[in-house]
């Protein structure tokens, strides 16, 4: 748990908060001796405060956009898709806690799991040290690439390059990891994008998931 306080900057008073936020109902069940409850309060909870937090932000930074429109965008901006991108860059998967059920079937990358869990995270952040720590998680991870002009569909250029390669029919779009370095806590990983085995470009990461969007990026550009 040290590596992921350390990706997100926050270091938890009461560890067993962020070891609840992490632990699947899946393993919770498997492991009722334990008295370990799974996530879905804090999700539940998370999910009110991350909305309460994009809600305050977009009311102070678009004084004049009407109701309507800043639903649309606070909906936009904690999506699945988009937690499910913060979640990748934190490397929050890795540190879940799932039944063997969800292990075995690919539950550490599903999207859902990895979406409330962020949720959960954040209301852990909030009950440990209250609202300016998870206002500031939020403010790094959701609303400074929203500023930097990043909505959750660009940021997800895989889908757009998928997207590309399949206008011509046989391509072949491969995403291949080629090396990883530094310390536990501060990984850096490398991937290649190869199409029809041809390196396309070549980027780094915190983590796979984000390497492959850095490097699905650059291709576009160099299709393009």
């Amino acid at each position: 748990m040290d590596n992921l306080e350390s990706r997100i900057g926050y270091t938890f008073t009461n560890k067993e908060l962020l070891r609840n936020a992490l632990t699947h109902s899946s393993w919770s069940n498997e492991n009722r001796g334990l008295g370990v409850p799974c996530n879905e309060r804090l999700e539940f909870l998370g999910d009110a405060v991350v909305g309460f937090i994009v809600a305050e932000y977009l009311y102070h930074k678009f004084p004049n956009l009407p109701e309507g429109k800043m639903t649309r965008l606070r909906a936009e901006l904690v999506c699945e898709r988009g937690l499910d991108f913060v979640a990748d860059e934190i490397g929050l998967g890795q540190h879940l806690l799932l039944g063997r059920g969800e292990e075995t079937t690919g539950g550490r990358a599903r999207s859902s799991i990895k979406a409330d869990a962020v949720e959960a995270l954040i209301a852990a952040m909030y009950l440990d040290g209250g609202i300016q720590v998870p206002r500031e998680f939020v403010r790094r991870f959701i609303l400074a690439p929203f500023e930097a002009g990043q909505n959750v569909k660009e940021r997800d250029a895989k889908s757009e390059l998928q997207e590309l390669v399949q206008r011509k029919n046989g391509q072949i779009l491969e995403y291949i990891p080629v090396g990883e370095d530094g310390p536990d806590h501060m990984k850096v990983f490398t991937v290649e994008v190869r199409l029809n085995g041809e390196v396309v470009s070549t980027a780094r990461g915190r983590s796979k998931k984000e390497a492959e969007q850095h490097a699905a990026a650059a291709a576009l550009e160099a299709l393009r």
